[in-house]
């Protein structure tokens, strides 16, 4: 099949996130099972318009907002080309249907919806248009097509907060092969240690994690915190940084897995999410995380399980604290926990899932709309 998975950024891209990770881990896949996969996308400075990786063939054009417009002209120019279009919506979507053939299969994936957090980063003119595209333009573009979502959160959100009525299946993220090996393993870390993994951006909140850590080593002098990820909020961030708190930037993958699999816990303070992928990393590597019981991490976290979900607005040094006594009580249970809970996700499997919707014959009956994990 000619497949087009349009997203607002590639993996390589200095802004990119878990979206970036979902949708390129299902092109390789589809490209390696003999698609023909084009990636469309936007372009950071310094990277190639065209470049082909693993097989799939990359085409960069456009800044955060002129992507959009491209994407669509150069989709409109090869309307005919493609039998299905994943069309992925970061905040907005790319509206492919307005613009490509009848018979093309369009499936708009959607990781989050976004319309509290336009108010966190964009002035309140462009946070009203972005809710006014995300909701009634986006209804009436897709009205008949079929949506995938990552996390029952987003199918939730889909339904009450954006009134979307067409047909919506899950395909959650996975977890990499290499995390399950014995060499992903590691000794935590002697001395209490946590660790949060993720973009820094307003919503995610990190300074929520800084400002507890003061209480923090009242309780335990010698506690680090590890802050991996890079982005607009690094600078403001390192300036409020109290003692014990380390940020890192950018990691590799395997400096990243490392920190990790030695801290205690992993910490995940944001707003809201599609799923968060880190959780899930994390659970892979044995350890548990401490989140907000927001949307996506009420999905990605179980409480009592492979972690502890903290009421929105709580106290995080209080609930950290009671985490780590629990924790210390019982460090094998979490870690058994977070390991099975991890192994029952994988790309392949998301790649498979989404294959056979992409390949369902156009007149025969809907799929089954799997909808909680246990379907899954």
């Amino acid at each position: 099949m000619n497949i087009a998975i349009v997203n607002w950024r590639d993996p390589w891209h200095p802004a990119a996130g878990g979206a970036e990770v979902y949708a390129w881990e299902l092109a390789r896949r589809f490209a390696a099972g003999g698609d023909r996969v084009w990636f469309v996308t936007a372009r950071a400075p310094g990277q190639a318009r065209a470049e082909s990786v693993e097989g799939v063939r990359l085409v960069r054009m456009g800044g955060s907002f002129t992507v959009y417009p491209l994407v669509l002209l150069w989709m409109l120019v090869r309307r005919n080309r493609f039998d299905v279009v994943l069309d992925c919506q970061n905040g907005i979507p790319f509206f492919t249907p307005l613009v490509v053939s009848r018979r093309t299969r369009v499936l708009c994936v959607v990781h989050h919806v976004h319309d509290r957090q336009f108010d966190v980063h964009l002035a309140w003119w462009l946070a009203a248009l972005g809710r006014f595209l995300e909701g009634p333009v986006s209804r009436w573009a897709y009205r008949g097509r079929e949506c995938v979502a990552v996390s029952p959160s987003t199918v939730r959100a889909m339904r009450e907060r954006l009134g979307w009525r067409g047909p919506i299946h899950l395909v959650p993220n996975g977890v990499p092969g290499r995390l399950r090996a014995p060499r992903a393993s590691a000794a935590p870390s002697r001395r209490p240690r946590l660790v949060c993994v993720g973009r820094l951006v307003a919503h995610k909140r990190v300074e929520l994690l800084l400002e507890a850590v003061p209480e923090l080593r009242k309780r335990w002098p010698d506690l680090v915190v590890d802050v991996v990820g890079r982005g607009p909020e690094e600078a403001r961030l390192r300036a409020a940084a109290p003692e014990g708190v380390v940020l890192h930037g950018y990691l590799t993958e395997e400096d990243k897995e490392r920190l990790v699999s030695a801290a205690w816990l992993q910490v995940n303070t944001s707003q809201g999410e599609g799923w968060g992928l880190c959780v899930l990393e994390a659970a892979a590597l044995g350890v548990p995380t401490v989140a907000y019981d927001v949307d996506g991490l009420r999905d990605a976290v179980r409480p009592g399980e492979t972690g502890w979900l903290l009421p929105e607005g709580g106290d995080l040094a209080k609930g950290l604290t009671a985490a780590i006594d629990e924790l210390t009580a019982a460090p094998d249970t979490y870690s058994v926990k977070c390991r099975e809970w991890a192994a029952q996700f994988s790309w392949d499997r998301s790649a498979a899932r989404l294959s056979a919707l992409i390949r369902r014959p156009p007149d025969a009956p809907a799929a089954p709309a799997v909808l909680e994990w246990e379907e899954w």
